[in-house]
């Protein structure tokens, strides 16, 4: 009877060490999966965070790429003293090769897009990932007078190193780059690159008040720009395509600061119609210049129609 008792007791503290055991394990499981859980959800944050940073990296970076781009163009208008063949096609030489016509341009380093994505990169070792740019196309367009549009799109590939996390997202960009302070490709053609016409919008709406001419004489006298759609855009005089273009800009020559060499005309004295074959019926104005001329159509936008001398 003793040794049944002492049997019966054995295979209840068993029975207890193996229960006790299998809590353990099964507490210790639990335990492991919570903190793997924890671990990737920890992860899963820091690359979302991540990714939010990168593609505000990439905007900047592309902006700057952008304004870098359109300086180079002007300079080479000022070398060469000709227009830029095709903006969208040099647009994208220069940001995909770091080139303009073939020409390699120091400006443009570390801002190709092999460059922004070595950048990005670099950013990216520093949470263990790793950043990679598809697919991408890039557009330069005028969507309104005053700012040139660049429009990007392509995959954004972001991933964890440790094979944990893949983000694959597109990636849209619609950057405005204001012409205002770039130079005129008009005037630096057309005057041998000797006058230099900075794009500076006019602050004024009426130029013209019954007989008094004191804005339009002041948008004159400081070289000012306004909207027209009968001028050529931006973009437009990048080429040295002088057609009309709902979001042209248009600005007076200035007619006594013409360099030497450079034609002195009878004709209106807008830009697109002055540095042209094109002459419209001109008239000169009452309380302006003598050598001021405007054609019909301008008359009319400035609101001088009134004051023309016949």
């Amino acid at each position: 009877m003793a040794l049944v008792k002492l049997n019966k007791k054995g295979i209840f503290f068993t029975m207890m060490a193996i229960a006790l055991l299998s809590l353990f394990i099964i507490s210790y499981s639990t335990y492991s999966v919570f903190q793997g859980r924890e671990a990737i959800s920890k992860r899963i944050k820091t690359m979302n965070d991540f990714i939010f940073l990168v593609e505000e990296d990439l905007s900047r970076q592309l902006y700057i790429s952008g304004f870098r781009i359109i300086f180079l163009f002007e300079n080479r208008i000022i070398e060469t003293g000709e227009y830029i063949d095709d903006v969208n096609f040099s647009f994208q030489e220069s940001l995909y090769n770091g080139t303009l016509y073939g020409v390699e341009k120091e400006i443009m380093q570390g801002v190709t897009m092999d460059g922004i994505a070595d950048s990005l990169n670099e950013k990216a070792l520093k949470i263990n990932a790793n950043v990679s740019l598809i697919d991408t196309s890039v557009e330069i367009m005028q969507e309104d007078a005053w700012n040139v549009l660049l429009k990007f799109e392509g995959t954004l590939l972001v991933q964890d190193k440790g094979g944990l996390v893949l983000w694959n997202k597109t990636h849209q960009d619609f950057l405005y780059i204001p012409v205002e302070n770039f130079k005129d490709p008009l005037y630096l053609v057309n005057t041998y690159g000797h006058m230099s016409h900075d794009i500076n919008k006019t602050p004024y709406e009426v130029f013209v008040s019954g007989n008094n001419v004191s804005n339009l004489s002041a948008h004159l006298m400081n070289f000012y720009y306004r909207e027209s759609s009968s001028a050529p855009s931006f973009l437009k005089r990048l080429e040295g395509d002088i057609s009309a273009d709902v979001n042209g800009i248009e600005s007076f020559v200035y007619v006594p600061n013409l360099p030497s060499g450079v034609s002195v005309l009878q004709k209106s004295d807008l830009d697109y119609i002055y540095f042209s074959a094109n002459n419209p019926s001109s008239y000169k104005i009452q309380g302006m210049p003598s050598w001021f001329e405007l054609d019909d159509d301008a008359l009319v936008r400035y609101g001088a129609e009134g004051l023309k001398i016949v």
